[in-house]
């Protein structure tokens, strides 16, 4: 069985996606368009427990690549940012989804408070835009996706997958 990076390679037959080592990969997008399927084409390598940490300026793309991952695993709900009400769930089947909008939270124990440890827990698939701000309390086999605006509608999407996901 191939593992995930493979996985990853084969099923985004994207130009712009160039592998840096086993863990790392950096694709290079030109439009929100390109940020969504990047997305999808992460969603297909994730399975429920994961937790995807995503950081990047305000409007860099953030949001774009979370509603690409959400379609990717097959959600049709709109998704929305939850930076005023924080966490937004969603549901397909047996899967959870939940979108975290960590902008708002002073530290990770203002991420406690809210019950952040169990959502982290609880097995569903967690993204989580400014997870810099609760960096303490995000697991050890995290997907840390660093998003730079580098252009207009250029970005540079730098992805680590944790050797032991």
């Amino acid at each position: 069985m191939a593992d995930f990076r493979t996985k990853f390679l084969e099923s985004a037959f994207l130009s712009n996606l160039n592998k840096i080592n086993n863990d790392e990969y950096v694709f290079t997008s030109s439009s929100p368009e390109d940020t969504f399927f990047l997305g999808e084409q992460v969603a297909s390598v994730i399975s429920e427990g994961c937790t995807i940490a995503l950081t990047g300026t305000l409007g860099s793309g953030k949001t774009q690549l979370t509603k690409g991952i959400a379609f990717g695993l097959g959600i049709d709900e709109k998704i929305t940012s939850p930076t005023y009400t924080i966490v937004n769930e969603y549901h397909l089947n047996s899967i959870k989804f939940i979108h975290i909008d960590s902008y708002r939270l002073n530290d990770d124990k203002d991420f406690e408070d809210i019950g952040g440890t169990e959502i982290l827990n609880s097995g569903a698939i967690c993204v989580i835009e400014w997870s810099d701000r609760i960096s303490g309390c995000l697991p050890e086999n995290v997907i840390n996706i660093s998003i730079e605006i580098n252009g207009s509608s250029s970005r540079l999407i730098k992805i680590f997958f944790p050797g032991n996901l």
